[in-house]
């Protein structure tokens, strides 16, 4: 599985292993020092995978992050970071990273994290023809529409945003309507993340989605919280139905 991968990192011997590990792999390696080069050679040179640190002069990665999914650029970023508080690495999962790895991390870690992330976008990337069954088809619960394969979302016929993580969040509670998941079963939709992720890192989705598929995010009637369980995703217009029945 060769790929294109960017490495964005102004640690010079950080760099050079990780383009040495890399290149072991059989990947093409470019390596960049900071942040405005970084979003300079992912525009040049459409990576599968964008290997970025956090702290970074010109522009640190939170910043990097934030333009390439504003410029709806959907390459997977795994995010290299000192900082190991949940608010820091949830702020970055936010922003559409795709998973963390914080220093100092096992090379053989951040390898197996690599390979996961193109393993899943190239699954993304093939089709229905190789996708499995919840991911063949578009997915529709009400007036919610989530197409795997497109990688688009609606609500109520307009165009909905969602970052990759709160996307996977979705298409996993949209292809089982009402059935309530854990947020343990949640999190392990977006499988991945560092060990200093916990659960609300789920809650912090949730709330983003209900943002933009709620016409009332405080008042939620799609996604709903079932106490002491987790979430699940229903109709409103056939939960009204059956409460009045």
């Amino acid at each position: 599985m060769c790929a294109n991968v960017i490495i964005a990192e102004d640690d010079e011997k950080q760099a050079e292993l990780l383009r040495r590990y890399l290149e072991r792999e059989g990947h093409a390696v470019t390596v960049v020092g900071d942040g405005l080069a970084a979003l300079d050679a992912v525009r040049h040179r459409e990576p599968d995978l964008l290997v970025l640190d956090v702290m970074m002069p010109r522009a640190d990665g939170l910043d990097v992050v934030r333009v390439l999914r504003a410029e709806c650029r959907e390459l997977p970023v795994l995010m290299l970071t000192a900082r190991t508080t949940e608010d820091d690495l949830l702020l970055g999962l936010d922003l559409g990273a795709d998973d963390y790895v914080t220093k100092p991390y096992s090379p053989r870690e951040l390898m197996a994290r690599v390979r996961t992330l193109l393993r899943r976008s190239r699954r993304a990337a093939s089709g229905p023809e190789t996708a499995g069954p919840a991911e063949a088809g578009v997915l529709t619960v009400g007036t919610l529409v989530v197409d795997p394969t497109r990688h688009v979302v609606s609500a109520d016929g307009e165009a909905v945003e969602c970052t990759p993580g709160e996307f996977r969040i979705l298409a996993a509670l949209a292809a089982e309507p009402d059935r309530v998941f854990s947020r343990q079963q949640l999190l392990a939709e977006l499988h991945g993340f560092d060990r200093y992720i916990g659960d609300r890192t789920v809650d912090v989705h949730i709330m983003n989605l209900r943002k933009k598929i709620e016409p009332a995010p405080r008042r939620p009637a799609r996604l709903l919280t079932v106490f002491g369980v987790g979430y699940k995703l229903t109709d409103p217009a056939k939960a009204a139905a059956r409460a009045s029945s």
